[in-house]
């Protein structure tokens, strides 16, 4: 096996159908970065523990059954990737997020072995995609596409799909606030993968005016001219990565509506969503996670990456 410094991709695993598939995917993010592969079990306390007297321990002596599973599992496939078996005990809500510190990528599934059935987002999916320092991969389960992402927000299907097949990378794209991190994120990402980007800026429409009683009513907006303004701006903030991927086809889609909506409604056909975590504000410092973010967290098809903002940022 290949030995490198470079920090691990993470993948969390619970025994579960859901976490074996975050394994999969995790394998090929490590093969892709060259990185070793950790994968670690962090087994639950007692429903009297509490995360805030105790983080994680030491594993119990007699092994662990979930990453015996894991290696026979792994141990059939080729490569030189380098895998690290870790053991941990205590909440993994609070545990997985910590892991984040010294890893450049952290994957688990959407639902773990004591999720409800029909639990969309687990709660340690979330906890570890809204506090962890690197970004987080989600990976939902293989039934997704036939639920809410074939039927979310029907303005989701005005998406521009005109740039062509083979794999694509869906990157959220604030036209008002870009998020530097999430947009270079996409790029390197779909880099390693060979993919094209497609950056969704969704603007709301229709435009909500007002006018006081006995007022002249506010002059009607264009749509065009909202539209022709908002991609002028998506194409300014592209010109950069497209500089620095000049491998990377990236092509900017200006839809009206709910941007949620419309990135679910992409990670139909993509390999993975990119969107970006809330920044910290002044009156809110806890962390905290957007509500489109938790909207394509809980119904994307695709595996869904959520990066937090730089360091400086947040």
């Amino acid at each position: 096996m290949r030995k490198t410094s470079t920090a691990p991709v993470i993948a969390a695993v619970d025994g579960s159908m859901g976490s074996l598939r975050a394994l999969d995917w995790a394998q090929d993010a490590a093969r892709r970065r060259a990185a070793p592969l950790r994968v670690v079990h962090v087994r639950q306390y007692a429903a009297w523990g509490q995360a805030d007297v105790l983080v994680a321990g030491p594993p119990e002596a007699e092994g662990d059954p979930v990453l015996d599973d894991v290696r026979t599992r792994l141990a059939a496939r080729t490569g030189d990737t380098a895998v690290e078996y870790v053991t941990l005990e205590g909440v993994p809500g609070a545990v997985l997020p910590e892991l984040g510190a010294d890893a450049q990528l952290l994957v688990l599934g959407s639902r773990g072995r004591g999720g409800f059935a029909g639990l969309l987002l687990g709660s340690n999916g979330l906890a570890t995609a809204r506090d962890a320092a690197c970004p987080v991969v989600v990976v939902p389960p293989p039934d997704r596409d036939r639920g809410a992402a074939r039927t979310a927000h029907a303005e989701g299907e005005h998406g521009d799909r005109s740039a062509g097949p083979g794999p694509r990378v869906v990157v959220a794209l604030h036209a008002d606030s870009p998020d530097a991190a999430v947009l270079a994120f996409a790029f390197a990402e779909a880099a390693r993968r060979g993919a094209r980007v497609s950056a969704i800026a969704a603007y709301p429409w229709p435009a909500q005016t007002w006018s006081a009683p006995g007022r002249p009513a506010p002059p009607v907006v264009d749509q065009g001219a909202v539209e022709h303004e908002i991609r002028a701006l998506a194409e300014g903030f592209l010109a950069p990565y497209r500089e620095r991927h000049p491998g990377v086809r990236a092509d900017a889609e200006v839809l009206p509506g709910d941007a949620a909506g419309h990135l679910v409604a992409a990670s139909r056909d993509a390999g993975l969503v990119v969107v970006g975590r809330h920044r910290r504000r002044l009156l809110a410092p806890a962390r905290m996670m957007g509500s489109v973010t938790q909207a394509v967290l809980l119904h994307a098809a695709s595996p869904v990456a959520v990066v937090p903002p730089a360091p400086r940022e947040q």
